[in-house]
């Protein structure tokens, strides 16, 4: 199991203060106010920004970013490797398209949402014991 975020492949660190709890691999847009928050869309567009953990502060992967301290960020250039989450619900198979939940999480590309692609997935998970929406599993993604 990785313990990074970032695999492999270019980032753009940022960082921005949390709207609400976030953990590092979830996919986080900001709100009208700047505020960092999970990405929202389900099966929508999204920038390919990834939460990272704070090793700033000695944090890991299995630390949450609490609502209201300053969430570590990356945007991630094409090709570039992420230990992201699948929603619940999902069985992926190696390279099978994802898009966003709207949860931070990532699922399987459905009808009609093709444009929205933002991940391939370089691991079979299977998570389909869990409701969607549900828990989440960790996933290995190349970001597209």
């Amino acid at each position: 199991m990785p313990n990074t975020i970032n695999l492999k492949g270019g980032i753009i660190r940022k960082e921005a203060e949390a709207a609400a709890a976030i953990m590092p691999g979830h996919l986080v847009e900001l709100d009208s106010s700047g505020l960092a928050q999970v990405q929202s869309s389900a099966g929508g567009v999204a920038q390919r920004a990834f939460a990272l953990e704070n090793d700033l502060i000695g944090g890991g992967i299995d630390d949450a970013y609490a609502d209201s301290v300053t969430v570590q960020y990356g945007v991630f250039q094409r090709g570039a490797e992420v230990y992201a989450w699948l929603d619940g619900g999902e069985n992926v198979g190696i390279g099978d398209l994802l898009v966003p939940a709207g949860d931070g999480s990532l699922a399987a590309v459905g009808t009609d949402e093709e444009y929205a692609i933002c991940a391939i997935a370089l691991e079979a998970v299977d998570n389909s014991a869990e409701s969607a929406g549900g828990a989440q599993a960790r996933i290995t993604v190349e970001v597209v």
